[in-house]
This record gives structure tokens, sequence and C-alpha cells, in this order.
């Protein structure tokens, strides 16, 4: 029996999202196509229906999960306008539970470092990703001079995600937490 274009669309989706957060926990190299697919509750065979390449796969995955870490940004900022919005997505973003949930949290942090020696496709998904977080910093800054905002939020996100990354990889859970506590504050007072 012939699946529909709608039951198809949704298993894609399924298999981005399935990816997405694999991806974000347990990087690229390391997770396999045939767990995904049983992660997805398909059969490996069946990849191949959907996607052309792993490839195409990482650069959709990536694009899902920039798309929602922008949205999860955007909902922390909420309302407010200026230095309470800018201070909520740091603190949103500079946080505990965003340390302790890679698979939920920014793939920039999660597989930055994989994500520069992926294929044209996927670093260029992963620089729009880049832009537009910038963006919603720059917007909330309270800056008058988009060039002036944009270049703060340029710097501020470069320490969020170097921040998010180094308190991910020491061991000392003291440490980590300095970690996030000092760029946290740091960046508030800009």
């Amino acid at each position: 029996m012939r699946r529909s274009k709608l039951e198809t669309a949704e298993t894609r989706r399924r298999i981005v999202d399935v990816a997405a957060r694999a991806f974000r926990a347990n990087g690229i190299q390391t997770t396999g196509l045939a767990d995904l697919m049983a992660d997805a509750g398909l059969s490996h065979g069946g990849f191949y229906r959907h996607f052309e390449s792993k490839d195409q796969l990482i650069a959709q995955a990536c694009e899902a999960a920039l798309t929602d870490i922008i949205g999860k940004l955007e909902a922390a900022a909420g309302e407010r306008t200026g230095a309470k919005a800018f201070k909520a997505i740091v603190e949103a973003y500079v946080s505990t539970s965003h340390r302790d949930a890679p698979a939920d949290g920014c793939p920039l942090a999660g597989m930055g470092s994989e994500l520069a020696r992926a294929d044209g496709q996927t670093r260029a998904v992963a620089a729009r990703g880049f832009d537009g977080l910038v963006d919603i910093l720059a917007s909330r800054s309270g800056r008058r001079h988009h060039a002036a905002a944009r270049s703060e939020a340029i710097f501020a996100l470069s320490a969020m995600i170097g921040a998010l990354t180094m308190a991910r990889i020491v061991e000392d859970p003291d440490e980590s937490a300095a970690i996030l506590q000092t760029v946290q504050e740091r960046l508030i007072k800009i």
C-alpha cells in the first residue's frame, strides 16, 4: 500500500527531529543512520527514500535545531525590550538547564566543531542560524545604532556558545557552574 504524501512528510519530519536531538546530544560522527532510523521507529533501509545522503539529513537537522533554539530564546525574551530582553536571553542560554540538556539545546554549542568541517550546505545552514541568533540579540540590545548592536551581539553570542561548550567539557560541577555564572554576569553588564 502506497503511503500518502502527508504520511511521507510526517515520517521525514520525525527522522529530522530524532536526528536533531541525537546529533546535539552525541555528535554527528558518532551517530549512525541505523540508530537514528531505529529511534524514529523505522528500518535503516528506508533512509534513502527520504534523504539523498547523511549530509542532507545533517543540514536539515541543524536547521530544525536552530529554529528550535531561536524560538526558545525569543520566548525567553517575551515582551521585554532593551536590556531586560537581552538579559533574559543570556540567562536562558548561559544556564545550567541548557548545559544539562544538550539534546534540546543549541546545535552551535553542541556540535560546532563538527559543523565547521561539514559540507557547504550544512555550514551555510549553521551560518544562517548564527546570524538569526545574532539578530535576536541585536534587536533586543537596546542600542540605537544597528552596527553597534550587531557587534555587541556577535561578541555576546560567541561568548555564550563558548561558555556553554566549556561548561559541558569540564568535569568539576563547581567549575562548570562558575564558567556559566562568570560569562552571564559579564554579558549582562554590556
